[in-house]
């Protein structure tokens, strides 16, 4: 029993009492079927998407297989995970085609869990199972990375891509080299073309450890690293709200999950995998696809350019909550505005799927059970709004031969989001209203920001000369910014703007 007398859930507890209740709707036939996965990684995103879908394709008896989960770092979750037999709650909430949906269900995909550091012969002995044909990974984007000290002979070697590269090994010798005996590998990690990136390394750490060509031609020929993009907002374990859930399901469960409604996954990959990986046939938002690149501009133009443009305009408007700035009158409409006005027009996908990405989008912003701050996510703002926001401002100006004034605002805002003179505690110090907030981004970013501030403050340069300042910095663009057409007054009247009668009256100016 749990500190608050409710039972805890575990596989003897859901069979005896919850089976074929609206929390677990399924055969018990789907918690005996085989290991097909190995999952490096056990925190709540994979959790609430890749073991969810999974579950969810079990359920339909379509993929019949389970997921063994590896712990590929010294601290993490296995032990809990292993206490309730894999199984957890997943809560699935937000607002879909306008109404608010609340689901809730226990996981099943989860056989059992290994923790590498401790568990090392047991992780390589996985690789001696021919029924375990997938690999999926989300190791955070520092994961996929070569580390130049692992060796074979490390149990287990340090980094992710080592400890895999030992695994592929050992299936390689097991298998004697078989073609048939090759992964299909799909790491999550949100870094660009991920999967070729776990390649590179795997075939340099071969290379390095002097491992015989034939593994080299057996990694390249016979497994599949593929590429992909997810989209999926967990919020993991509610906190907050611990007690008030556990005593509507009347059990304890300290692996509940929590994200929204929404998912897609899209996969670069060869269409025959499709039908290994049946996810379509569950009815579940994944893509095949040829390229994903399309997908991957089109979520970080759209989706992130609408945080990064919106974050310091929401911030400086007095609105903390992105749900709150969506259901606002000015910010809402400033968001719809930037997204379909200056961003969608310089995308080459299809009009009406990207219109239909973006009311997702806003649907999406307004889900009242995640609590998304602004101020948390405008950390490295200076960073994100390169590669976020500046493809669309530049595009548009060249494309349409006009600034976009909404993207040439939310500069404006950023910038003076970023007003303050001094540091404190490695963050720029700014004010709010009278009141004192703390920016986060990298310490040259917060540094130049500081310097420029206070010289504009001694009246050493005007907002012209702010302005120009912030546009030459190629540190920030990679490029002087002053060379757009139309930008630099664009930007300087921006400014002044704000500067002079505040965000909401500068707001009220920009949408009309």
């Amino acid at each position: 029993m749990s500190g608050n007398n409710l039972p805890s859930l575990n596989r003897n507890y859901l069979e005896s009492e919850l089976l074929g209740t609206e929390l677990a709707d399924f055969p018990a036939e789907i918690l005996d079927y085989p290991e097909k996965v190995l999952q490096i990684g056990e925190g709540n995103f994979l959790r609430a998407f890749v073991d969810w879908m999974f579950h969810t394709m079990n359920k339909k008896g379509i993929f019949k297989g389970r997921t063994v989960v590896v712990q590929p770092i010294r601290e993490g979750r296995i032990s809990n995970l292993n206490d309730q037999d894999g199984l957890y709650t997943l809560y699935l909430r937000g607002i879909e085609n306008g109404e608010e949906v609340n689901k809730k269900e226990i996981m099943t995909a989860i056989s059992r869990g290994i923790e590498s550091y401790a568990q090392w012969k047991e992780f390589l002995k996985l690789a001696e199972n021919p029924e375990i044909e997938f690999v999926v990974s989300n190791t955070t984007e520092a994961g996929i990375a070569y580390n130049e000290k692992d060796q074979l002979s490390d149990t287990p070697p340090e980094s992710y891509p080592g400890k895999l590269t030992a695994y592929l090994y050992h299936r390689y010798q097991t298998f004697n080299g078989a073609h048939d005996k090759g992964m299909v590998i799909l790491p999550v990690e949100l870094i660009d073309r991920n999967g070729d990136n776990l390649k590179r390394i795997i075939l340099q750490l071969a290379e390095d450890w002097n491992l015989e060509a034939g593994f080299s031609e057996w990694i390249k020929k016979s497994n599949h690293f593929l590429n992909t993009l997810v989209d999926r907002i967990v919020t993991g374990y509610p906190f907050n709200e611990i007690e008030e859930l556990e005593a509507e399901l009347g059990y304890h469960d300290q692996n509940l999950d929590t994200g929204e409604i929404f998912h897609l996954w899209v996969i670069e990959g060869d269409e025959s995998l499709k039908e290994k990986l049946p996810f379509h046939k569950a009815g579940l938002n994944v893509k095949w696809v040829d390229d994903l690149t399309p997908y991957r501009t089109t979520k970080v133009r759209i989706l992130n350019g609408a945080h990064t443009s919106t974050v310091p305009i929401s911030y400086l408007a007095g609105i903390d909550l992105v749900r709150d700035a969506v259901n606002d009158e000015l910010v809402g409409e400033f968001i719809k505005q930037a997204v379909f006005e200056d961003i969608i027009p310089t995308l080459d996908t299809d009009k009406e799927e990207l219109e239909d990405f973006a009311s997702k989008i806003f649907e999406r912003f307004k889900n009242p059970y995640i609590d998304h701050k602004w101020l948390d996510i405008s950390l490295n703002s200076t960073s994100k709004f390169k590669t976020r926001v500046l493809p669309s401002l530049v595009q548009h100006i060249e494309e349409y031969n006009k600034v976009p004034e909404r993207l040439s605002f939310a500069l404006a805002a950023l910038i003076h989001f970023y007003h303050g003179t001094e540091l404190e505690a490695g963050k720029l110090k700014a004010e709010r209203e009278g009141k004192k907030y703390l920016i986060r981004d990298d310490k040259d970013a917060l540094e130049y920001f500081a310097d420029l501030w206070s010289r504009y403050e001694a009246e050493e340069i005007g907002m012209p000369e702010l302005a120009e300042n912030v546009l030459a910095n190629q540190d920030f663009w990679d490029r002087n910014l002053n060379q757009q057409k139309g930008l630099r007054n664009s930007l300087i009247s921006n400014l002044k703007i704000i500067e002079k009668e505040g965000m909401k009256q500068g707001l009220k100016k920009l949408i009309k």
